[in-house]
């Protein structure tokens, strides 16, 4: 088992006890790029010099700093530091490097997806431990709540959400690392501008019909990361001096102006004939004839997103 990203305690209220967590993801892409130089096809690496150096003399190669020589500075006037070593960082008195003090729960459905940044998988420290980890993991289960709290890693405090994992066989906790209000933009800002309009209710019961037929459990295996394909096949065909695939000419955004509830209609249809092998006549709704709201249909080619 890898090492653990963090090791302290958990505590609720007089409870306490001992746990691990473990970074639950890895990045599995197997494309990696250089930087290489044009005219001469070598690999570019980066070196640390003085800002001073280069602003002095511009045109000129500055001497590299080595890595032991550079230390951490917080700028608190124009152009004047106080440096920091590693060791004092090391020492600054946070409570929540060491515990994450739970401070309230909530419910699972409360934690809205835009404040959840990144997970962990929560075990116990050790078998003395794992009374009480699962003693709070069924509450944390039954309840369908969530418990709040703040750890200290990375050089910052997060928000940590810590919820039961559905999986019995498993046993485990997940921990979320969450975003400050204040770390996320306004939405206002950019929902100020969109256009309010009435509903049609015979295009939402189409638009709610769509959506039933190609409702299905969720399931991750099934996404794959399409850019990393193309790279692929574009690396290969580079290799074996083939035809470099290209994305097709994206079409123009001008065609034919369909009525939104033909478009819901034809859709759903679409659904039928896929689900049953033949083509079936779209349902019919009452206010065929209405208009007012009309989706552009793309001109002949297909469009794929890079």
């Amino acid at each position: 088992m890898a090492r653990p990203y963090w090791s302290g305690q958990i505590q609720i209220s007089l409870v306490s006890f001992g746990v691990k967590l473990f970074v639950a993801t890895e990045a599995k892409s197997e494309i990696r790029f250089h930087q290489i130089s044009r005219k001469s096809g070598e690999r570019v690496r980066h070196q640390k010099v003085l800002a001073s150096a280069l602003e002095d003399n511009p045109g000129e190669a500055a001497n590299p700093v080595e890595k032991d020589e550079i230390v951490k500075g917080y700028e608190y006037r124009k152009g004047e530091y106080v440096l920091i070593e590693p060791k004092e960082l090391e020492q600054l008195r946070v409570p929540s490097k060491h515990a994450i003090e739970v401070s309230q729960f909530v419910g699972v459905d409360e934690l809205n997806p835009e404040y959840l940044e990144k997970p962990y998988f929560i075990v116990p420290e050790d078998d003395v431990q794992a009374e009480a980890f699962a003693v709070v993991r069924k509450a944390l289960q039954k309840t369908k709540k969530a418990a709040l709290g703040k750890i200290a890693f990375g050089g910052r405090e997060h928000v940590f959400a810590v919820t039961a994992t559905d999986d019995d066989t498993l046993g485990g906790m997940m921990g979320y690392t969450m975003r400050y209000q204040e770390e996320l933009r306004d939405p206002a800002e950019y929902f100020k501008d969109i256009k309010k309009v009435a509903v049609n209710e015979d295009s939402l019961d189409l638009a709610m019909e769509l959506i039933k037929r190609k409702a299905a459990k969720f399931d991750p295996s099934k996404f794959k990361d399409g850019y990393e394909v193309a790279v692929k096949e574009l690396v290969d065909a580079k290799i074996k001096n083939a035809p470099i695939p290209k994305d097709e000419e994206a079409a123009p955004r001008r065609g034919q102006v369909i009525n939104l509830m033909d478009a819901l209609r034809k859709s759903v249809g679409e659904g039928e004939a896929v689900a049953t092998g033949k083509k079936k006549p779209a349902a019919s709704v009452k206010g065929e004839g209405k208009k007012g709201i009309a989706l552009v249909k793309a001109a002949a080619g297909k469009r794929k997103s890079a």
